[in-house]
């Protein structure tokens, strides 16, 4: 990976302080075994870093082709192929899911009183293609599992276990009743399984083989995908739980993991393994509009839609999450469809621009998208829970400071 700073619009010197600042805080002191940053503007790479060890086990260093768990940022990719089949004229934002999932027709509302299910009301209205790319469905949801709703739904998902497909969870859902009226609230959990689900429906075609011929392919994400195959396990890194006061415990290792085998429910919320050249090209294509190297991913325009705020009035996470968890803070930021966006440095009290967008995964991973700045920063790492360490708001910080112009 050739690296250009100064072509780049960075101060070289001060860009290290990325290097200083994970290596003396975080991997020199066994916080996380290892990690990987990039950051890009324009066509030129400023900055990028191998820092530590993949797999502690194996004392295996972390090198520019490491395979990583990319979990949720897996999302803004389904989310663009969604809106793919938009551009294709085969849905709008504000048809009704039920037009594509029968069974979906006639879900009630949940009344809840304590910690019970007291009663069921009609919805006020439909729950939207629009509601998927927003996690503002009400659907019950296997993540944080604090609603009576999501407790019977978790039970059923874990009795089907790794036989479940997108089309028989989308069955389940129908089963039990939703936690909010759509539209309503913010709730981060299954949504974007649905917006994967409508791929396959939308397209005819299993949404593996859908997002190989329509992203991967023509981007040259040559390493991306549900599973690791054996020629390339070498590369791929070990994930760790944190543990306090303590090292990392290794959580899933390369050799065993479920990340080996082709799995039957191809998770478009959190399913993909993926590199840093490889995310790096998907970014590089959402900082040029939706095209990279003559490849049209997805229109302009649709992409500006994709990546404004829709949220009720124009209002922030704060307000319709109700404390519940997302990849990104809160406060000052808004949510599009499949990504956030920030509402700039004074809404959010953190460096950056109004019309940001970015998302994390589960394993500390992270990118953002500064259109402004024509700038795409990529951090990998294996370490859950991913509100371990502050490493995304950090990274901002030593990232805009080597602005050069």
């Amino acid at each position: 990976m050739k690296i250009d700073a100064e072509s780049a619009g960075f101060d070289e010197r001060r860009l290290e302080r990325i290097t200083e600042h994970f290596e003396s805080r975080y991997v020199s002191t066994g916080k996380i075994p290892g990690c990987q940053v990039t950051v890009a503007r324009g066509e030129h790479v400023a900055y990028h870093r191998n820092l530590g060890l993949m797999d502690r086990e194996r004392n295996k260093p972390v090198s520019d082709d490491t395979i990583w768990r990319i979990y949720s940022m897996t999302k803004p990719i389904t989310s663009i192929a969604l809106m793919q089949l938009s551009e294709r004229g085969l849905f709008l934002l504000s048809d009704p899911i039920e037009r594509f999932i029968p069974s979906w027709k006639g879900l009630k509302v949940a009344t809840v009183r304590g910690d019970e299910i007291v009663g069921l009301a009609d919805p006020d209205q439909p729950i939207t293609v629009r509601d998927a790319l927003m996690h503002t469905t009400g659907l019950a949801s296997s993540m944080g599992v604090i609603h009576p709703v999501d407790r019977a739904f978790s039970a059923e998902r874990r009795e089907a276990g790794r036989d479940a497909t997108l089309a028989s969870v989308c069955e389940l859902l129908a089963r039990h009743p939703l936690k909010f009226q759509p539209g309503t609230r913010w709730n981060y959990g299954l949504s974007t399984d649905i917006c994967a689900r409508l791929v396959e429906i939308l397209s005819g075609e299993r949404f593996d083989n859908y997002l190989r011929t329509e992203i991967f392919e023509p981007l040259g994400m040559v390493d991306t995908g549900f599973f690791v195959p054996d020629e390339k396990l070498d590369r791929f890194a070990a994930n760790y739980a944190h543990r306090a006061g303590e090292a990392p415990a290794l959580g899933d290792d390369p050799e065993t993991s479920q990340f080996r085998q082709p799995p039957t429910y191809l998770s478009g919320a959190g399913g993909l393994v993926s590199t840093t050249p490889d995310y790096l090209r998907f970014c590089r294509m959402l900082v040029a509009g939706g095209e990279l190297d003559g490849h049209r991913i997805i229109g302009r325009k649709t992409l500006e839609l994709m990546t404004v705020n829709h949220l009720p009035g124009g209002a922030d996470l704060t307000r319709l999450a109700e404390g519940g968890f997302g990849e990104a803070g809160f406060t000052g930021v808004g949510f599009g469809l499949g990504f956030a966006v920030g509402q700039g440095p004074a809404a959010t009290s953190v460096v950056g621009s109004a019309g940001e967008y970015y998302w994390g995964g589960a394993a500390s991973t992270a990118f953002w998208i500064d259109p402004s700045e024509d700038l795409a920063v990529i951090f990998m790492t294996q370490l859950m829970p991913s509100a371990t360490y502050p490493f995304r708001a950090q990274l901002r910080s030593l990232v805009y400071q080597a602005l050069a112009d």
